[in-house]
């Protein structure tokens, strides 16, 4: 169901609901009314009758005089019936009164009570003992239809119906019209966002008044918007970068075999083919190994356990130093609690993808370092450990410092040394994948420090 049928659905029900309940209320209010009315009515009548009759003798003596039996009625459809102190009928306004039920009656009225009693159908009674010293009390019974109080609530009963009715049909047309003008803005969003595709991310939704909640709505999807363009951006330049990036060693494997198929003739000539031809298959290799470790990076991982880091950053030592036997390399233990119950450096993580991390950032301090590498191992507070790794190597610009996060791309100062510009976009995704953050500080001429913050397990 559409959500404006929804509104509309729930404002009707809503508004339905509050006229039913108060339809209801002056309906039962009205009916009540109605019933204390003419029972005070009926009471009027009952005391009228004992005046005329009881007080003035008339029912002791047997003398009417010139009343007549129904002269007392006043109300539609009236009997009166009147019993004496010892219990017999005195008067009857008619003889086909059921006296039966009145005499069943007569034990539950007591002196100076009065009594409404059930309806039968639409007639109404009440008793009153009538107080006539010093013969004691007389009782009395009228009984009458409302017929006038009836009909008004039945047309009070119509009236509320009708209302109901045309207010239901009114709600239904105001719902509609009042959904469509809540959702107006929706539909602004959805007509802004149909016109936004790959090709123009660059486009941003209206943020209406800049206040309420679609506002919200609409700087949520503006900032998802400003990531998507980013990440294809990323993408289209590492797409770019890694074609080209392939492209060469792919051709110069093409190339130098069939250089050597065509006009190679002696063992020396096909042998240094052959090893050009090995040259470039291994960077092909180093490149592709580089790709698909920075798409591992990204994709699903295995479940965490305990990782020791310390001994992570000694493999990856163990590494560059074999790599840069000239090189030194300086480590230092950082601060960390006196005081512990379990292991030190110890956090939850991928063993072989954290060394390739700390093994990334030596490699670069080793390729670029003109003096020795410094590298500390610390707990930078008792929930976070620290890896830092400091060179003197030329430093990076400003402007090279915003790139070095993207695939394959290459600082200035990069060109003709080896590499491919995976090592620190990988860095960085081990790391975050790890719920950690990286963080390169660096300036021309004053060296580069990269540092590794990791959750560490509790102590």
């Amino acid at each position: 169901m559409l959500i404006r049928n929804k509104l509309m659905l729930r404002f009707t029900l809503l508004v339905l609901g509050i006229q039913l309940s108060f339809s209801t209320f002056i309906y039962l209010f009205h009916a009540n009314a109605r019933t204390q009315r003419f029972a005070h009515r009926l009471a009027n009548s009952a005391t009228l009758a004992g005046r005329l009759l009881v007080r003035t003798h008339k029912l002791e003596n047997g003398m009417m005089g010139s009343l007549r039996r129904d002269d007392l009625l006043i109300l539609s459809r009236e009997q009166i019936s009147i019993y004496g102190p010892d219990n017999t009928l005195r008067y009857s306004s008619d003889d086909h009164i059921d006296q039966a039920t009145n005499r069943k009656r007569l034990r539950g009225l007591g002196p100076g009570q009065q009594r409404t009693y059930p309806a039968e159908g639409h007639r109404e009674t009440i008793g009153l003992s009538f107080a006539h010293p010093p013969h004691g009390y007389y009782r009395i019974f009228v009984s009458a239809e409302d017929r006038v109080g009836w009909t008004q609530h039945r047309q009070l009963g119509w009236l509320l119906l009708l209302g109901n009715l045309g207010a239901l049909a009114v709600t239904v047309v105001a719902g509609w019209f009042f959904a469509g003008s809540a959702l107006r803005p929706i539909a602004r969003i959805i007509r802004q966002a149909r016109r936004i595709s790959a090709a123009s991310l660059g486009r941003r939704l209206s943020e209406g008044n800049g206040r309420d909640e679609l506002a919200q709505l609409s700087r949520v999807i503006n900032t998802m918007l400003a990531g998507l363009e980013q990440a294809f951006e990323v993408q289209r330049s590492f797409l770019s970068h890694a074609s080209h990036e392939l492209r060469t060693p792919i051709t110069t494997l093409a190339g130098t075999l069939e250089t050597a198929l065509e006009y190679d003739r002696t063992l020396p000539e096909a042998q240094q083919s052959l090893a050009q031809a090995l040259s470039a298959a291994r960077h092909l290799s180093a490149l592709t190994n580089g790709l698909l470790n920075l798409a591992r990076a990204d994709g699903a991982l295995p479940a965490f356990a305990p990782v020791r880091l310390d001994e992570c950053l000694n493999q990856a030592l163990d590494f560059a130093r074999a790599k840069y036997p000239g090189r030194e390399w300086r480590l230092s233990i950082g601060e960390f609690p006196a005081e512990t119950e379990g292991d030190l450096f110890t956090l939850l993580g991928n063993a072989e993808l954290l060394t390739t991390a700390v093994l990334n950032l030596l490699d670069n301090a080793g390729k670029y370092s003109s003096g020795p590498v410094r590298t500390e191992l610390a707990y930078s507070d008792a929930h976070t450990l620290r890896v830092r790794v400091q060179d003197a190597g030329p430093g990076l610009s400003p402007e090279e410092l915003q790139k070095i996060y993207e695939p394959l791309y290459r600082a200035t100062g990069a060109m003709g040394r080896p590499g491919y510009g995976l090592g620190l976009p990988l860095t960085q995704r081990v790391v975050q994948r790890h719920g950690g953050h990286l963080d390169i500080a660096s300036a021309p001429g004053q060296g580069t420090t990269a540092t590794m913050w990791l959750p560490a397990l509790p102590l």
